[in-house]
């Protein structure tokens, strides 16, 4: 008998167990209604039609091969689905420099057993430190600030992060299909498939996952794009640079102009860490930027912040740089039939919070609760999405009114960052409310979602000897006198 039919049959039998027994709702009461031995066989037969479809599990294709669609495989496969990701590359990897895996994020990757690996790939980050071209610090945001033991962020280049995440896959046995451009999906009788370009269209898949960044192309609605990008350079990093070395530190020029350092440690197959370097830019001045003199730019970047010289003398070309655009979106209905979006997919912002990679995490996590807890798929799919869509709202409203404060071009944006924020922050309950946002756990969103913070005190434990449990004090006053 098909687990299909097992699965029916225990519920009718179920059923009628329930609805004709006169009292109490305890399998060791039954009645002249019920039979001992017709419940004995029911309870039974409901046992081993709940263990099929434990063993049986969903079918399901991941579009993208990025943080959000590799933990959801990781995730998903642990359950005993069968999962399937699609890349358009022919050798998947990460576009960009440096990201901030947050407490938020790090919760899902100790979860996974990777936070060991992050750690030692990535760089220990104590806390934020942004200066005004005065000398004024206007941002000063210490991990310690949360209360919590030995917290902390971790830099780390994307490559280092997508390197953990695909190793994982492949040691899993995961399949990972490269050149497969998604070009859209069917939806069949038989479930809904991924068409490409190119190619033949995928098998019938059981579950779409939609992990393919804010480009995707599920979404005909406008993407949103941000007036201002960066550009983004991965530099060595020598023990004699005028920078905290823990401390992801930013100098500003009103909001027009920003220019940042943050330690992202050392990656694969490398024997010294680096440091990923990025300068705010409108997307407009793009096109001007490319084609004036390098050391004109560098120029401007020195006139901001003089200690950058020994980042800027390692950029020798424009080859160098990157330049990164951001969007700032959110897909309305994240839920289709067969198919969910996760990660920038279903929402993406500015990245001044440092929070993407976190959040997609947090998705992949929720989606994999949710396939666990729901009984039909609909129910498994709105559960995912039910779980994290406060959390989601919560930080896309509040990147859309603090990125202006880092990036826009108004005077009274930064006045307010300066004069109002500024003074605040310094002062409790404003300090952990900050320190909140900046970690990822604003809204408590690891409880929803029965995730818990790692012990962050064991996780730095081979690394005591060189770094410090709580925000260096001395570090963050030597970044706000450079």
């Amino acid at each position: 008998m098909s687990p299909k039919a097992v699965g029916r049959l225990a519920q009718l039998v179920e059923h009628l167990v329930y609805t004709e027994r006169v009292g109490g709702s305890n399998p060791s009461s039954p009645t002249a209604f019920s039979p001992p031995i017709l419940w004995q066989y029911a309870w039974r037969l409901c046992a081993h039609a709940a263990k099929l479809r434990v063993m049986t599990g969903l079918s399901i294709a991941i579009a993208g091969c990025g943080p959000a669609g590799l933990a959801a495989a990781l995730l998903l496969e642990r359950q005993g689905h069968s999962v399937v990701i699609y890349d358009q590359f022919d050798n998947p990897g990460p576009v960009g420099s440096g990201l901030m895996i947050q407490p938020s994020g790090l919760a899902v990757l100790d979860a996974l057993g990777l936070a060991g690996q992050t750690l030692a790939r990535g760089a220990r980050i104590d806390g934020l430190e942004g200066i005004e071209e005065t000398g004024k610090v206007v941002l000063h945001a210490p991990y310690s600030a949360l209360g919590v033991s030995g917290v902390f962020g971790i830099g780390i280049h994307r490559a280092s992060l997508f390197d953990t995440l695909y190793d994982a896959a492949r040691t899993h046995g995961i399949t990972i299909e490269t050149g497969h451009a998604v070009t859209g999906s069917d939806l069949t009788s038989a479930g809904r498939r991924l068409t490409f370009a190119a190619r033949a269209p995928s098998p019938e898949f059981d579950l779409v996952v939609d992990a393919s960044g804010w480009q995707t192309l599920f979404d005909d609605a406008p993407k949103g794009v941000l007036e201002f990008g960066a550009l983004w350079a991965s530099l060595p990093a020598e023990p004699s640079d005028p920078f905290a070395g823990n401390v992801l530190e930013q100098r500003y020029r009103r909001a027009e102009q920003m220019v940042g350092m943050l330690p992202i440690g050392t990656r694969k197959g490398q024997s010294s860490p680096e440091a990923a370097f990025f300068w705010s830019l409108r997307r407009d001045d793009y096109a001007a930027w490319a084609q004036a003199p390098l050391d004109a730019w560098k120029d401007e970047v020195l006139a901001l912040w003089p200690d950058a010289r020994v980042l800027l003398d390692r950029i020798e070309s424009r080859e160098q740089l990157t330049f990164a655009r951001y969007a700032h979106r959110t897909l309305k209905h994240p839920v289709a039939d067969r198919m969910i979006a996760i990660g920038d997919a279903w929402h993406s912002a500015s990245p001044q919070l440092g929070q993407g990679a976190n959040m997609a995490l947090l998705d992949a996590w929720g989606l994999s609760r949710g396939l666990a807890e729901g009984r039909t798929l609909d129910e498994k799919l709105r559960l995912a999405v039910s779980w994290r869509r406060d959390h989601v709202w919560l930080y896309q409203w509040v990147a859309k009114l603090f990125t202006p404060l880092y990036q826009s071009q108004t005077r009274w944006h930064p006045a307010i960052r300066d004069h109002l924020l500024a003074p605040l922050s310094k002062t409790w309950p404003t300090s952990k409310i900050q320190a909140q946002l900046m970690s990822g756990l604003f809204g408590f969103p690891l409880a929803t979602l029965g995730l818990a913070l790692p012990d962050y005190e064991a996780l730095a434990a081979p690394e005591s000897d060189t770094v410090s449990d709580t925000v260096s004090a001395s570090a963050l006053a030597s970044a706000s006198r450079s």
